[in-house]
C-alpha cells in the first residue's frame, strides 16, 4: 500500500485509493462507491466540507461566465449542481441584455444512481427541458466534436481510469475557443494547513460516512483518492499535454481544492 503520486503506478495498474488495481477493475470499483453513496451524496458533501463546497462551485460558475444560448457539458456531474447554476446564471445574463436565448446543459456521469438522485431532486420550472441526464464514460464521451461552449468537471477527474484520455476527449467536444473548468481537491499550500486537513479528512470524514451514510469504506476511498491526485502544477501540465491553452489554476481554501482552467 502506497500513498505516492499515481504517476509512479505501473502502466497496467491504476490507483484506487491507496491501492493499485488492474486498470480494467477501476471503473467498476468507482461505480460501486457511488452506487452506495448516491442517496446521501449531497448531504455528505455539506457535512464533509462544512458547506464550503457550495462557495467553491459558485466561484467555478463565476469563472465559467455562462451566457444565453450556450451549451454546457458537466462531466461526472452527479446530481447536477453545476448544471443548475450554469442555467441560472446564463438566464440572469440574458435578462440584463434582453437576450431571450436559453442555455442548455448535459449532466454526464458513469454512475446511473447518481443521475437518478439528481433527477429526483427536480429542477426549477424555468429549467424544465433544458437539462439532459446522460450515462457515459469521461474517457469516451458519447457526444459529437466541437458541440459545447463550456465543459466542467467537479471532484470527478481523480476517479477516472485514464485521465489523459478523459482530458483529450473533453477538449474534443469543446467548440474552438471553448472553456474548460476542473474543480478538484488538491494540495494545501502550507504544512500547518495540510496537517489540519489531514486530521479532518482521515479521522472525521470516514466517521461521518459510517454514521450518516452507513458506509465508511466509500468515504475512506474518497480521502485516499485525494491524496493520490497530482499537485496543482503537475495537473496543469497534464492539461497542457491534452492540448488546452492558457492553462491556469486558482487555489481555494488554502489549496484544499483548486480550480484549473484552459481553453480549446
Amino acid at each position: 500500500m502506497s500513498n505516492s503520486p499515481d504517476t509512479a503506478a505501473p502502466a497496467e495498474t491504476v490507483p484506487f485509493g491507496f491501492e493499485d488495481v488492474d486498470r480494467t477493475q477501476k471503473a467498476g470499483l468507482v461505480r460501486n462507491v457511488f452506487d452506495r453513496s448516491a442517496r446521501r451524496y449531497d448531504l455528505m458533501n455539506d457535512l464533509m466540507s462544512l458547506g464550503v463546497h457550495r462557495a467553491w462551485k459558485d466561484m467555478v460558475m463565476t469563472r465559467a461566465n455562462p451566457q444565453p444560448g450556450e451549451r454546457l457539458l458537466d462531466v461526472a456531474g452527479g446530481t447536477g449542481d453545476l448544471a443548475r447554476s450554469f442555467l441560472t446564471k446564463a438566464d440572469r445574463a440574458g435578462k440584463r441584455r434582453a437576450d431571450p436565448r436559453r442555455a442548455e446543459a448535459i449532466v454526464l456521469d458513469i454512475n446511473e444512481q447518481m443521475l437518478r438522485a439528481g433527477i429526483k431532486r427536480g429542477v426549477e420550472p424555468s429549467h424544465t427541458g433544458r437539462i439532459e441526464w446522460v450515462t457515459g464514460n469521461a474517457e469516451c464521451l458519447p457526444l459529437t466534436d466541437h458541440s459545447f461552449d463550456c465543459v466542467t468537471i467537479s471532484t470527478g477527474i481523480r476517479n477516472v481510469t485514464d485521465r489523459a484520455a478523459a482530458l483529450k476527449d473533453m477538449r474534443r467536444v469543446l467548440k474552438p475557443g471553448g472553456r474548460f473548468l476542473c474543480l478538484e481537491f488538491s494540495r494545501p499550500t502550507s504544512r500547518a494547513w495540510e496537517n489540519l486537513y489531514d486530521a479532518w479528512s482521515f479521522n472525521v470524514m470516514p466517521e461521518l460516512g459510517e454514521h450518516v451514510a452507513k458506509d465508511r469504506a466509500s468515504y475512506q476511498y474518497l480521502v485516499e483518492s485525494i491524496r493520490r491526485f497530482p499537485d496543482q502544477e503537475s495537473f496543469a501540465t497534464e492539461l497542457r499535454t491534452a492540448g488546452f491553452s492558457q492553462v491556469s489554476y486558482t487555489n481555494f481554501s488554502g489549496g484544499i481544492a483548486a480550480l484549473h482552467t484552459g481553453w480549446a
